[in-house]
């Protein structure tokens, strides 16, 4: 190998500690779970939070005269965000050994609500905080004059939340295009270790961020299609959501919460079947038990074919069992 081709500096070290990290995931609880050849270590819960109440959630006049991204929070949302670090320190602490690392969007009423969620925490178990942009807010436009917006939004409802992209600002669908390469980038720091500590540590993740911003990651995050996003309701302030790891590898929304809890957050019962699927899955039996949304996409199939037939019932069974 040319020395043009040889990795040097952080690249080394960073190559260095992938191979590391392969020899010893190989023992490691979680890496088992997720497939015996994986050196990933996956974080053991994936928690969103949505920011506390702020100043243009109690007046939309804020932002004609307030940049977007600083806008504070108020003396409620402060109580919120204080609230929200307790409940999420209930959470995680379950563990005997584990840490928590934050991303966070940069518009001040995230950095905030991170400030007091933060202050519930030991500072041994936090492993460190990021600022990611691309979790940031939609983008409505720069200054917003009140009733200008109350009818665009209404224009939004009538064209759909997705694709409806606000004058000088984004749609949904942009939204998801950061978010993705903001995955990308996670995906890419859980590979190297970035996020760990060692490895009878529980690692978890918290992302404070926005409404539609959360509600994008789970679209990206558990492969929804927009017609399921158009289902979704909005984070209340300071709401969270908790993503948490299965037996199998699978992150699923229902080891935490509750069926009721997804129905009101708006998921279909076809949304949740693919949940509790992924909850309790085993990996071994994953091409043939995979939740699908099979039933999205088509309408009929080929009744000539009896194998096919009979696969299509075996699918219908296995969704309503989830279902039960």
């Amino acid at each position: 190998m040319s020395s043009s081709s040889t990795p040097t500096g952080a690249a080394a070290d960073d190559l260095a500690a992938a191979n590391a990290n392969a020899k010893e995931c190989v023992f490691c609880e979680m890496t088992r779970q997720h497939h015996p050849q994986c050196a990933r270590r996956l974080p053991k819960r994936i928690i969103l939070v949505r920011h506390g109440e702020s100043q243009g959630n109690l007046d939309m006049s804020a932002y004609t005269t307030t940049p977007d991204y600083r806008i504070p929070l108020t003396p409620l949302g402060v109580d919120q965000a204080r609230a929200a670090g307790k409940g999420i320190l209930d959470v995680v602490s379950s563990a005997a050994n584990w840490k928590v690392y934050f991303y966070v969007s940069p518009y001040e009423r995230t950095r905030a609500t991170l400030r007091e969620i933060g202050a519930a925490f030991p500072r041994h178990r936090v492993i460190g905080a990021r600022e990611e942009c691309r979790v940031r807010e939609q983008d409505f436009g720069n200054f917003q004059v009140e009733e200008r917006m109350r009818a665009v939004k209404e224009t939004r409802d009538r064209f759909g939340r997705f694709f409806f992209r606000f004058p000088e600002g984004e749609s949904a669908a942009d939204v998801f295009d950061r978010v993705a390469s903001f995955l990308e980038s996670l995906w890419r720091d859980i590979d190297m270790g970035r996020l760990e500590q060692d490895a009878s540590c529980e690692t978890n993740l918290v992302i404070v961020s926005h409404g539609l911003t959360s509600r994008v990651f789970l679209m990206k995050w558990f492969k929804w299609t927009v017609d399921q996003f158009e289902r979704l309701n909005n984070f209340d302030n300071c709401e969270f959501r908790v993503m948490q790891l299965g037996p199998a590898g699978e992150y699923s929304l229902l080891i935490h919460h509750t069926k009721e809890e997804l129905q009101r957050w708006g998921l279909s019962p076809e949304m949740i079947a693919d949940q509790q699927w992924r909850a309790s899955a085993n990996r071994r039996s994953w091409a043939d038990e995979c939740s699908s949304f099979l039933a999205t996409f088509f309408d009929h199939w080929n009744e000539d074919d009896n194998d096919d037939d009979d696969d299509g019932k075996e699918e219908n069974g296995k969704t309503n069992k989830l279902l039960e």
